[in-house]
């Protein structure tokens, strides 16, 4: 087996030989680690694998070889939690059931209907097609399948909820984060423009020897050091279908502070509107004019928007669609206004490229920035970076 997990391993590209092998083989024989797969997963890798990007190709080769010998540690697949079965908000719906269930029709519609129900609705409901409730397939409540809904209260899982009615709190990125790869900085890197402004506090070594020769005496130069002059707004997503997505923003933006010295950041929610914040803690208290911001960052700036572009398409063509508050304007309009501002912009979005015309929010958002919408990794941000540095 230890063979074969060699042999894989060359052929996705990891440079491993005889010498790795036989250090693994001597590791385990002298007992370093426990008889458990995870513990042999951690040696394997420390001893395989050199570059951090190349763990998620050891990943999938580990779990190619070794998955299925092992199950879970106290696990009974038999013991199925009866609470699990019975209930109620999880109904199940097949493929061919869900196009039958048909959307109430506009937004227009919709929050007609729902205002109806509230009048009319005095008990709980569970599990039906009508009512506010849970489970079912109700237009009205959580839990259930609606191609077009409002989710009051509970947790989302289809992604398709129109409206969400319940306070959420978010937490704020750690810029402060260990980077998983340096590869995010050196991405980063490609949108660079070196200027030398600033306090003098970096000696200039060939100016003082000129100097010196000349004069007969020590003259020590100093110059400001040379910094990447690049001004970059960084607008960030956060909460809900953002949360899968966080450790990935959080390696993003901690390169990010790193590599730009001039960096502005900004938190906000599915769309951009008329508010953005820089504490999620305080983000009701202590919102910043997105007018404001147009004002205040020239067009010298560049504009990168992090967000997975996984909402409702009324959030972004519809006044009011917004799933936490009534904006008078749609985000579409806010939208055009950034990227009419700074012409050099980008959209990063983390979730899979092979989803994206999934989802039709993702497809107008993509129209709005003039298809420069690029994937989290690290050709897509190589790809954004070079987008960036073009002179508009």
């Amino acid at each position: 087996m230890f063979h074969s997990f060699v042999e894989a391993l060359r052929r996705v590209g990891l440079s491993v030989g005889i010498r790795e092998h036989l250090v693994l083989i001597d590791a385990i024989d002298r007992g370093v680690i426990e008889p458990t797969l995870d513990a042999l997963y951690h040696l394997a890798r420390a001893t395989f694998v050199k570059d951090e990007a190349l763990v998620d190709r050891f990943d999938r080769v580990f779990g190619e070889v070794f998955g299925g010998i092992a199950a879970p540690a106290g696990v009974d697949p038999v013991a199925i939690p009866t609470e699990w079965l019975r209930a109620v908000a999880e109904r199940y719906l097949t493929p061919e059931q869900m196009p039958a269930i048909a959307a109430t029709g506009d937004w227009d519609a919709l929050m007609d209907t729902l205002r109806q129900r509230l009048a009319e609705q005095d008990e709980a409901h569970h599990g039906g097609s009508r009512w506010i409730g849970t489970g079912g397939t109700s237009p009205f409540g959580h839990g259930g399948y609606n191609p077009e809904g409002i989710r009051i209260g509970g947790e989302g899982r289809h992604k398709r909820a129109v409206k969400v009615w319940e306070k959420r709190e978010f937490r704020n990125l750690d810029q402060d984060r260990e980077l998983g790869t340096r590869n995010l900085k050196v991405a980063l890197r490609r949108l660079r423009r070196f200027a030398r402004d600033g306090i003098a506090d970096e000696l200039d070594l060939d100016t003082t020897i000129a100097d010196t020769a000349r004069r007969g005496w020590l003259d020590v130069a100093m110059r400001p050091a040379r910094r990447n002059a690049v001004k970059l707004l960084l607008f960030l997503d956060v909460g809900g279908s953002m949360d899968p997505f966080i450790a990935q923003v959080e390696e993003l933006f901690s390169a990010a502070t790193a590599e730009f010295r001039h960096l502005e950041f900004f938190y906000f929610h599915n769309c951009i509107y008329e508010g953005v914040w820089r504490d999620n803690r305080r983000r009701f208290a202590e919102q910043l004019s997105t007018a404001d911001l147009l004002r205040t960052y020239g067009a010298e700036y560049r504009l990168v928007v992090v967000g997975d572009a996984a909402m409702s398409p009324y959030e972004i063509v519809q006044p009011g669609g917004s799933v936490e508050h009534h904006n008078e304007e749609a985000g579409a309009v806010w939208l055009q206004r950034l990227t009419a501002h700074w012409r050099s912009a980008a959209w990063i979005n983390p979730a899979s490229q092979a989803h994206w015309e999934w989802t039709q929010s993702t497809r107008l958002i993509r129209d709005l920035f003039a298809d420069r919408m690029y994937p989290l990794t690290i050709n897509g941000l190589e790809s954004a970076m070079r987008e960036l540095s073009r002179r508009r």
